[in-house]
């Protein structure tokens, strides 16, 4: 049996981001979310996160310039604090986890705290999903067939993770990935997406559903 987590990343990175991950989650496929416990958004989405409880929440690690591992801890108590209980997951924004000399500080964590990390534990990264190359928007790519064609190609047995990036764009989101956000949302709430999700048996989870890290 193939099972899929569809992971949101960025969840607080402002108010659009929070609602637009809302939304796929209430009306699309979107089961999980990666929180940024610094950003604008992060009290917003921790309250958000309460309110609908089936949505997984882990935690996306942001390391700005001048800092180290030790942000792995710090922004982990933060979650706690947030959200009143654990992460159900790490990764970290613009997969800063597998670079030296942080990857040994997110490996650490993972292991202490009985987390999956991404690219390092039992669930395959479906990371092709992405709208946005070279400087360049490829909003094609982030269509319904275009992420049907992905899952099918990349999904293997067992459980899989789809990273995506939902969410509206408004004035607090510093990003250069913006337009392609509201059109992810769309494919994600696509009616036809979720139908074929059903008739291929692909099951719907999250981190904390699946089997143990």
């Amino acid at each position: 049996m193939k099972t899929l987590i569809v992971n949101g990343d960025d969840f607080g990175a402002s108010s659009g981001v929070n609602r637009g991950m809302i939304e796929a989650h209430c009306r699309g496929i979107l089961t999980s979310a990666s929180l940024m416990v610094e950003a604008p958004g992060s009290a917003e989405a921790a309250r958000l996160s309460a309110e609908h409880p089936d949505l997984g929440v882990g935690l996306h690690v942001v390391v700005g310039a001048g800092e180290d591992g030790d942000e792995v801890e710090r922004q982990l108590d933060r979650f706690v604090e947030l959200t009143g209980r654990p992460p159900t997951h790490i990764d970290a924004h613009r997969n800063v986890h597998h670079s030296e000399p942080l990857r040994p500080a997110f490996l650490a964590a993972a292991e202490q705290h009985g987390l999956r990390l991404r690219g390092y534990c039992d669930v395959h990264l479906v990371s092709s999903f992405y709208g946005q190359w070279d400087g360049t928007t490829h909003l094609e790519h982030i269509r319904p067939t275009s992420l049907l064609r992905i899952l099918e190609d990349e999904m293997q047995p067992g459980l899989n993770e789809l990273c995506c990036h939902p969410g509206y764009v408004d004035g607090d989101l510093h990003s250069s990935y913006t337009l392609e956000r509201e059109v992810e949302l769309q494919t994600l709430c696509d009616r036809e997406v979720a139908a074929l999700l059903n008739d291929r048996g692909i099951r719907l989870t999250t981190f904390a559903d699946g089997a143990g890290p």
